[in-house]
């Protein structure tokens, strides 16, 4: 999860993106230049694909779609892959679509959050 912090935060342009996929999700709205599913097979239906940069350094974050309650989304990031070379996804997509789409989150895990040290 570092790495993805560290990804977003490196720059004005990669939070600027996040916020822009940030405000899709917050709103509802259907953008798939931006946001979408990854459908590869039903151990990946949850999983989805933030996209930066698209066209261009076609960056994604991977993320797992958690339903809560029947209406509540929750959206973890789960696998940064910097640079996608093709239009379809490689057996190295695949590979990672499907490992978030293994990822599970038991209620009381998801609020959880992980407390950082401060360095002394």
């Amino acid at each position: 999860m570092d790495e993805v912090l560290a990804y977003i935060g490196q720059d004005q342009r990669h939070k600027n993106k996040f916020i822009d996929i940030v405000h899709v999700l917050l709103a509802g709205l259907k953008n798939r230049d931006l946001y979408d599913k990854e459908n590869i097979d039903a151990s990946c239906k949850d999983v989805t694909a933030m996209k930066f940069f698209k066209g261009q350094e076609n960056d994604r974050i991977y993320c797992k779609e958690v339903h809560r309650g029947g209406k509540t989304l929750i959206v973890i990031m789960g696998a940064l892959h910097e640079k996608k070379k093709t239009t379809k996804n490689t057996n190295r997509e695949i590979a990672i679509i499907r490992n978030v789409g293994s990822y599970t989150y038991p209620d009381h895990k998801i609020h959880e959050r992980k407390t950082r040290k401060k360095p002394c």
